[in-house]
């Protein structure tokens, strides 16, 4: 029973540094979440059906498209505000560029942000209920750019549940 309990304890003792290591690392589907909100870019937003397209001037220059999910979606459809729990925006942009095959057209270059917002009334309560990301070659962006995000939504678009996107008609 002796020789049981010192192998048991030599194991435990072996292997725990190991299971510390593991619990401390970052978890990979943290580890490209935004500072402050904890928000990911979501899978399969690319098939996500479309808002509203937008052009943003100079200086950004750049084509924007926003999309959502069903939530999101059905929202919108039904003129409902505020959204729903589990409702998300994506905001996708690119530099604009003048087509080559016709001359009139403006169509999307290289990609320059992905920006997602979250609505979780509860854990968002002290940003309108809304979690933000904003991501940069799928990477987030710093801490001080995230702290804008809210500000700017309350300051212009409070009293539609902070969204600034309308749905395209």
């Amino acid at each position: 029973m002796i020789v049981l309990t010192v192998l048991l304890l030599a194991v435990v003792l072996t292997c725990v540094p190991y299971l510390v290591t593991i619990a401390l690392a970052e978890d990979p589907a943290t580890a490209d979440a935004s500072p402050i909100y904890g928000v990911t870019i979501p899978p399969g937003y690319k098939q996500w059906e479309l808002i509203a397209p937008a052009e943003e001037a100079a200086p950004l220059d750049e084509l924007r498209a926003v999309i959502g999910n069903q939530t999101a979606l059905d929202a919108y459809q039904a003129g409902k505000l505020p959204f729903p729990d589990g409702a998300i925006l994506v905001k996708r942009a690119w530099k604009r560029k003048q087509s080559p095959e016709f001359a009139s057209a403006t169509i999307p270059g290289e990609a320059t942000t992905v920006q997602v917002m979250v609505k979780d009334a509860r854990k968002y309560a002290a940003t309108g209920g809304w979690g933000f990301g904003r991501f940069v070659n799928g990477k987030p962006v710093d801490e001080a750019q995230h702290r804008t995000c809210f500000a700017c939504h309350e300051a212009r678009v409070k009293s539609r549940d902070y969204v600034f996107t309308k749905l395209a008609p």
